[in-house]
């Protein structure tokens, strides 16, 4: 084997792993958990409380909308770590690259901000 293709040998030891011990712990708790049945357990709600209203009440957009957002400019702000940890060997042109996104970045949440995405009212 080459060396890059056993690089990947630790990572897919820990997909193994990972995957095993998710199918180990669903299939032992399947097997010592307890089976009790009624009417209560086995209805909509487990806590045995009646449904009130409708289950289908329009969530407000605001919500989503900022969740999207979040995540947004998280992920993006993820990839200033290994712009940073690789600042010195990237020079001037990786620090040019990283100025145009980061100014890309900002101009869009100066737009969020000025559209009021993030306010609630």
């Amino acid at each position: 084997m080459q060396s890059s293709q056993l690089d990947f040998i630790p990572i897919l030891m820990q997909i193994a792993l990972a995957a095993g011990f998710v199918s180990m712990t669903i299939w032992v708790s399947g097997k010592l958990g307890p089976r009790k049945k009624s009417k209560i357990k086995d209805s909509t709600w487990e806590c045995g409380l009646e449904s009130l209203g409708n289950a289908r009440i329009p969530f407000n957009v605001k919500y989503f909308l900022v969740a999207i957002l979040f995540v947004l400019f998280d992920v993006e702000v993820v990839f200033l770590y290994p712009w940073a940890m690789n600042f010195q060997e990237l020079g001037w042109e990786g620090l040019a690259k990283m100025g145009i996104f980061l100014f890309l970045l900002v101009v869009g949440l100066l737009y969020e901000f000025k559209k009021k995405g993030l306010e609630w009212d």
